[in-house]
């Protein structure tokens, strides 16, 4: 149609405008022509956009999601199926978080039971570290204390095993002071297994608690030579079964008479132990445990020395001397006493203050290293 449009115009412009009757004609002709093509094309362009609009309706039949207004309506009002329906899985949504929380509070409390023990150590510390910083404070008191010793007097198993005994809820320079006078008159367990009673616990006043001390001393002594011969036995087993002799007692004498590993676990021991977080325990067979697990057996005598003589000399009950500690940088209960060097220095005690120590007759490597020999009793 736009081609014949086009060749009428240019019939126009080559006559300057006139027209002739064929002219005329032809394009009368042409016009027609036109105009019922258009006539025509006009049905084919309404059904054109009749076909999208079936095309669309067909769709919207098939596509299961395409519903009728009425049916947009339904969703919108719920049965009571399908709140009971959309409902449902909000009320099972609980169980399974039941299920993801219950094996957090299950593994969580898994590590309490041994975290007295193992796992109660500062900062997270792993048990490969806190065996690290144990022998590590092990090392540094034996280069303070190289001269570490028993603080008792004696000169043979029998001496050691009653002034171990004696010991008890006193010191050792108390001890040391009272037991000269007591082998003086009994060197034997034969000689205080027949003492008088009343003879030995005149000797033993000095000492505290001297009825029970005398009735214990007298017994070990008959269970010695009745059992084992008036020998102290060299094992821990036997060495229990003795009045007043417990684990403490017995390893004592096994580290200091018979050379066989033991550890010591006094007050002073039990205090240090868990002030460095070695162990939480406060049972002593369980401290004793606890403890040995971390160093060979063949350290235990030593470092029971080693912590006792700091206990007794630096890190004391009531005011530690953090500021005079050498192991202060692995210490964790740093700053529970004194931090100030000058002030803690007073809190020095024995050889450490330029103070006698327990011993009378202290080893000569004591005495080399400037320690100095207690008094006898009675002398001030």
């Amino acid at each position: 149609m736009s081609a014949e449009r086009d060749s009428a115009v240019g019939e126009q412009g080559s006559d300057g405008g006139r027209k002739t009757a064929g002219a005329a004609r032809t394009a009368a002709a042409g016009t027609g022509a036109s105009a019922s093509a258009a006539k025509k094309a006009a049905p084919s362009k309404k059904a054109a956009a009749r076909k999208p609009a079936a095309a669309k309706k067909a769709a919207a039949e098939k596509t299961p999601g395409a519903t009728k207004p009425a049916a947009k309506k339904a969703p919108a009002k719920k049965t009571p199926s399908a709140k009971k329906a959309s409902s449902a899985p909000l009320k099972k949504a609980p169980a399974p978080r039941k299920q993801v929380v219950a094996p957090k509070k299950a593994t969580a409390s898994v590590p309490a039971a041994p975290a007295k023990t193992v796992a109660a150590h500062p900062q997270g510390e792993s048990r490969t570290a806190l065996v690290r910083r144990a022998r590590r404070i092990n090392r540094e008191l034996a280069e303070v204390y190289p001269y570490a010793h028993p603080e008792l007097d004696f000169e043979n198993p029998f001496q050691l095993v009653v002034a171990t005994v004696l010991s008890a809820q006193t010191t050792d320079l108390r001890v040391n002071q009272t037991t000269p006078a007591l082998f003086a008159k009994y060197p034997t367990p034969e000689d205080l297994a027949a003492a008088n009673p009343e003879e030995v616990e005149e000797i033993l006043r000095p000492t505290g608690f001297f009825r029970a001390k005398t009735k214990s001393v007298i017994g070990l002594s008959k269970a010695l030579v009745e059992q084992f011969g008036g020998e102290v036995p060299g094992r821990l087993e036997d060495l229990v079964k003795l009045p007043g002799v417990g684990r403490k007692t017995a390893f004592v004498v096994l580290g200091n008479a018979f050379g066989r590993p033991g550890i010591t676990v006094d007050t002073h021991f039990q205090r240090l132990v868990r002030r460095w977080k070695w162990t939480d325990e406060t049972d002593p067979d369980k401290i004793e445990a606890a403890v040995g697990a971390l160093f060979p057996k063949s350290d235990w005598t030593d470092l029971s020395h080693h912590v006792i003589w700091h206990g007794r000399r630096i890190c004391h009950a009531r005011k530690p001397a953090c500021g005079a500690c050498p192991i202060a940088p692995l210490c964790p209960a740093y700053g529970e006493g004194e931090t100030d060097p000058e002030k803690a220095k007073k809190l020095l005690k024995y050889e450490k203050a330029g103070q006698p120590g327990q011993r009378l007759k202290p080893p000569q490597a004591y005495l080399d290293a400037g320690g100095r020999a207690a008094p006898p009793l009675g002398a001030g």
